[in-house]
């Protein structure tokens, strides 16, 4: 298993919780990216909103790509993976940027790629906000257009939404043939787009059965796709770990008391314009990406046995959020990882 933590851009993950004492700033996130690297963390997913989703859309976050370029530049270790969402980018413009942050940090960059889903924050933001299997094939030829900028010397494409002519991208990304791709997607033209065209398989919260049998079947589009396995199956978890069951059981019902907050704005844009396999609830949503889904909350030792269960299900990577992140990420490095190791190496035996 690795372990990767969605860097704490909007203030935290908690829509009930007004002051999460992470604040949304530079300095902030590069203690936390640093920190996390001496403390065995492999990656770090900086989402990409323009708009605050959590705490409100009048409250400060950070944009993606320009926080991404700038941690690339003050750590060693950690692959920093950086959401990109079509609506809003050039495709060969993106390429362009993306090899050179993987020059700044050495081979370390890699991408999310998400179709987008708040057509609030499209309309802000002067993004075309189309019908959700029209945004997919934006992203089918969005991900076209990177590739070949990143694999061709000189490089053309005459799309439905792109049209390149002979462009050059110099220098190529450190990383061959091109920066690891990431994407999620739940939809059937979600899973055929990723199944074609990426490497890596990222779920939103799951439960261990749903995310094996999610997993199963993408490793079986892929088979029948006649392409390489995966490289990776990401799963988003908000971790609560407590000395004891019951406090960490009071922690739960604190965070997801649902009041009425700004920070729920964008919900019925994601549960209208998203085509998911779950129905979520406004209790789901008071805690980001579904991260409650996976129950990693408890013990250290309750905890360890239920990533080894999602270990044995496929998932080999942990996306995880918490409160405060800095704290608790350091909590779960020198309290949960350690009884992870102990409990594989007594199953190996």
């Amino acid at each position: 298993m690795k372990y990767g933590f969605w860097m704490p851009i909007f203030g935290g993950w908690l829509r009930n919780v007004e002051n999460e004492s992470m604040p949304p700033t530079y300095e902030y996130v590069k203690k936390v990216a640093q920190s996390a690297e001496q403390w065995g963390y492999d990656v770090t997913l900086i989402a990409e909103l323009y708009l605050n989703d959590i705490k409100g859309t009048s409250a400060d976050s950070l944009e993606a790509w320009s926080t991404a370029a700038a941690l690339a530049a003050v750590t060693e270790k950690i692959e920093i993976m950086t959401a990109v969402r079509p609506v809003f980018h050039n495709p060969a413009v993106t390429a362009k940027m993306a090899a050179n942050i993987d020059h700044i940090s050495n081979g370390r960059f890699t991408l999310n790629v998400v179709s987008g889903w708040w057509a609030g924050e499209a309309s802000q933001y002067g993004a075309e906000f189309t019908a959700h299997d029209e945004r997919y094939a934006r992203t089918e030829e969005f991900l076209e257009v990177m590739q070949g900028m990143w694999r061709e010397e000189t490089f053309s494409y005459d799309g439905k939404f792109y049209q390149i002519e002979d462009a050059k991208l110099a220098p190529k990304p450190v990383q061959h043939p091109h920066p690891k791709l990431y994407a999620g997607g739940e939809s059937a033209k979600g899973k055929a787009i990723i199944t074609s065209h990426c490497d890596a398989y990222v779920l939103h919260g799951h439960t261990v059965e749903e995310a094996k049998a999610k997993i199963d079947g993408m490793k079986a589009a892929r088979a029948e796709a006649g392409k390489p396995p995966f490289q990776s199956f990401g799963m988003a978890a908000y971790v609560i770990c407590r000395d004891t069951e019951a406090e960490a059981e009071a922690e739960l019902a604190r965070i997801t008391d649902v009041k009425d907050s700004d920070g729920y704005s964008g919900f019925k844009d994601f549960t209208s314009k998203s085509q998911l396999e779950q129905e979520i609830e406004l209790k789901d949503y008071s805690v980001s990406n579904r991260g409650l889904r996976p129950n990693l909350v408890g013990t250290p030792d309750q905890i360890a046995e239920r990533i080894i269960a999602f270990e044995a299900a496929g998932v080999d990577l942990l996306l995880l959020q918490s409160s405060p992140q800095l704290e608790e990420l350091e909590r779960f490095s020198k309290q949960v990882m350690p009884k992870v190791e102990a409990l594989r190496a007594v199953g190996s035996k």
